[in-house]
């Protein structure tokens, strides 16, 4: 079971309600020991299903030979059904009990972790991941749904947040350390297992401890939100991911960006008419609310994609062991739980606005700087300061983003509020490795294509390179002149071209963090209402 940070037992014993106090069906005031255990334990197994696969993206291509977007879909078989299900599973939580949403939510990812394990090619692993995202999407709203509910000043809820935020980032901590140790000493498999036993003590943990809590007022199901935003997001992400391989201007990618656009557009027509909406759009009427949303996607976007570019340049790219790809991750996550009293200070007393802008503005630093690092460069010193540079922005960012959000709402909208904070920021992140991944692909396509036509390579070699990059993209074509002699000359030409495509990524994401920064510090001021000034004006 993942550990607490180092100042938890304090922050546990100032959250928690008093020993004597006996659990109840529905929410109500203070936060026991056991639902705040439950809570951070859930959030961070989730963190950690999600985060697992970016560590062992080398050994799928070597295992398992994805060819075009086959590699980036992993990734995003989890990612998608979290974006997608987040704001139902939120309802759900008001409606029927969090605790319920806890419990049934790890023990599905646990089980989609075991059908990974026992994948015998890539459409069985996707099959586990979507299950396994299917339980997380249940498990990052209502985590934050039944910690928040159980908060009864706007001081406890921001030690609240900081630790929620925490331990989300511990996922992300513990994830490469766990991957890259099975992988080198077992095999990717293993990681799974691991995620999956995980799994099991959460819901064990959720189901023996948690205190239930639920807002069923106003609240009902809403299919035709559920199902245009569904469609919506899924043909976004369709198009987004195979463009690179079926063309941009092919039939099905342009199809599938005017499904998008359409399926989005009614959601927003559903949600206006719907007696009780799955998302209450006046709540970006506020404008603390929307400038915090946007800010959630496009820098978590910014966040992911970096840890995702990452995760090829070491892994598929320049074949670097797990263990130094989950060396990596360490910088990008770990950082949170050093500053966690630094976070938890900073959400008191300084201005949102100034809290997210400066985290983001180091994300921006570090990628700038990470763009420059060359692909012939395998030194792990040289990704120290541009990926601290990220994790500090992202343990800042994290939290400031989730705060701003929820308490910017009244206490009753709490489950709504998470569930759409969470579907935001995880949207983005299912954007990361989407994004990425294909405009370094299609940039890489290219350069390898201009650098092939104009080298002295024999001519078999050079068709030879052109058709394994027809058949299976650029990645393809660095694995297979890595392992065949006769395709020797072809490598430095495919690791040229990655190290290009992804240094791209890099400044995508950098300037995608810029904007978030800019957005913050000139769209919100002053601080947003606590939780107890909500209260009231509800």
């Amino acid at each position: 079971m993942p550990r607490l940070p180092s100042r938890a037992p304090a922050l546990l014993r100032s959250l928690a309600t008093p020993s004597g106090a006996t659990a109840t069906a529905t929410s109500g005031p203070g936060l026991s020991k056991g639902t705040l255990v439950a809570g951070l334990l859930a959030v961070c197994l989730a963190q950690i299903g999600l985060a697992i696969p970016a560590t062992l993206n080398g050994l799928f291509q070597t295992d398992l030979h994805p060819v075009g977007s086959q590699l980036t879909w992993i990734s995003d078989a989890f990612l998608l059904p979290v974006a997608v299900l987040e704001l139902t599973f939120g309802l759900l939580g008001d409606l029927f009990g969090r605790k319920r949403l806890l419990v049934g939510g790890a023990a599905l990812l646990a089980v989609g972790e075991l059908v990974s394990t026992t994948s015998s090619g890539i459409h069985q692993l996707w099959v586990g991941q979507a299950l396994a995202g299917l339980g997380a999407a249940a498990l990052f709203p209502t985590s934050l749904a039944i910690l928040a509910a159980g908060t009864t000043s706007h001081a406890q809820r921001a030690r609240v947040i900081a630790l929620w935020a925490a331990l989300l980032s511990t996922g992300g901590f513990l994830a490469p350390l766990l991957g890259g140790i099975t992988a080198t000493y077992g095999s990717w498999r293993w990681s799974f297992v691991v995620v999956m036993a995980i799994g099991v003590a959460s819901a064990a943990v959720s189901a023996r401890f948690a205190v239930n809590s639920r807002s069923p007022e106003g609240r009902s199901l809403d299919p035709a939100g559920q199902l245009t935003i569904g469609l919506g997001l899924f043909a976004l992400l369709y198009a987004i991911i195979q463009g690179p391989t079926d063309g941009w201007g092919s039939p099905a990618i342009v199809v599938a960006f005017v499904l998008a656009a359409l399926f989005v557009a009614a959601f927003v027509v559903a949600e206006l008419r719907a007696k009780s909406p799955l998302l209450r759009l006046d709540l970006f009427r506020n404008r603390s609310f929307a400038v915090a949303s946007v800010v959630a996607v496009v820098g978590m976007f910014a966040f992911l994609g970096t840890a995702y570019a990452v995760s090829i340049r070491l892994g598929p790219v320049q074949d670097q062991r797990p263990m130094r790809t989950g060396m990596a991750f360490l910088l990008l996550n770990g950082i949170a739980l050093a500053v966690l009293p630094v976070t938890e200070r900073l959400l008191r007393t300084v201005a949102p606005r100034l809290i997210l802008g400066s985290g983001l503005v180091l994300m921006a630093a570090g990628d700038y700087w990470a763009a420059t690092l060359p692909i012939s460069d395998r030194a792990y010193a040289s990704l120290i300061v541009p990926l601290g540079l990220v994790g500090l922005g992202f343990a800042v960012t994290v939290s400031s983003i989730t705060a701003t959000a929820v308490n910017t709402v009244p206490l009753r909208l709490a489950g709504m509020a998470s569930a759409t904070t969470n579907l935001l920021r995880d949207f983005g992140f299912t954007l990361g490795p989407a994004i990425i991944g294909a405009v370094a692909l299609s940039r890489a396509a290219s350069s390898f294509s201009s650098a092939l036509d104009g080298s002295a390579l024999p001519a078999p070699v050079k068709g030879a390179g052109s058709a394994v990059l027809e058949e299976g993209g650029p990645l393809a074509v660095n694995g297979a002149s890595a392992a065949s002699p006769k395709l020797a000359g072809l490598h430095p030409l495919a690791q040229d071209a990655l190290g290009h495509g992804y240094a791209i990524g890099f400044v995508v994401c950098g300037c995608a963090a810029l904007f978030s920064a800019l957005l913050a510090l000139v769209a919100l001021r002053g601080r947003s209402a606590t939780s107890d000034e909500a209260t009231s004006a509800a």
